[in-house]
């Protein structure tokens, strides 16, 4: 008994420091994205210069990859300023969302989403219900909605992009409680204390961009854009 109770002990430290490094991550992407649309100097620097803009999408594409690829030949440290960095990029990159929809839209937006994504990341943590075989089906999904947005980028079918934003919301509302019952089986696969560690920096940047892309859909679907 008293090993099942440090079993599950250590399953909600686990799940805490996972929660938390999301946590962290989404403040530090809202508070550069805002900083960075309120900095002329900033805006100016991000969107006058050619190129600026993808070269550190393609790094933070680049990072997120690595991260995920490396974590367990890397340092802890390594690891979580990685993570800060990816967070801190995704910021830069996202910051036109403030000069594009209205701060209103935004905070709307943004609780249904954190209502959302909440209440998908319980159903996944609680249910005995085994969420597994969704995962094929979603990372086909996924893949179909990355490279639909690739083509409707030189399409600019304003109707296309609606009905992906709808389907992009249903898939990363799916893939959130696929993710959080994933998670909690990852809270066993740690055998030292610092594989935990670097096991919940991998968790919560999956959970973070579950939350960031169902954000961005949600807000390309249901956002009010400036005049």
């Amino acid at each position: 008994m008293n090993n099942n109770y440090s079993i599950s002990q250590a399953t909600s430290l686990f799940i805490s420091k996972v929660y938390g490094w999301m946590a962290l991550g989404l403040s530090i992407t809202g508070l550069v994205a805002f900083y960075t649309a309120n900095s002329p100097y900033m805006i100016n620097l991000l969107f006058g210069t050619p190129g600026l803009l993808m070269v550190l999408m393609l790094v933070n594409f680049a990072l997120v990859i690595s991260l995920s690829a490396a974590i367990h030949k890397i340092s802890t440290t390594t690891a979580q300023m990685a993570f800060i960095a990816y967070s801190a990029l995704t910021g830069l990159t996202l910051s036109s969302v403030f000069l594009v929809y209205t701060m209103s839209s935004i905070a709307v937006v943004f609780f249904l989403a954190a209502a959302m994504f909440g209440a998908m990341a319980l159903y996944g943590h609680f249910t005995q219900a085994d969420l597994s075989e969704m995962g094929s089906a979603l990372t086909m999904c996924l893949f179909g909605i990355i490279l639909s947005s690739f083509v409707n980028m030189f399409l600019q079918n304003s109707a296309f992009d609606y009905a992906l934003s709808f389907f992009g919301v249903i898939v990363f509302t799916l893939l959130t409680a696929y993710d959080a019952q994933k998670i909690k089986m990852l809270a066993h696969a740690a055998s030292t204390h610092e594989d935990a560690t670097k096991l919940s920096i991998t968790g919560a940047l999956t959970l973070y961009l579950d939350f960031i892309n169902l954000f961005l859909y949600l807000l390309k679907f249901m956002g009010k854009k400036r005049d």
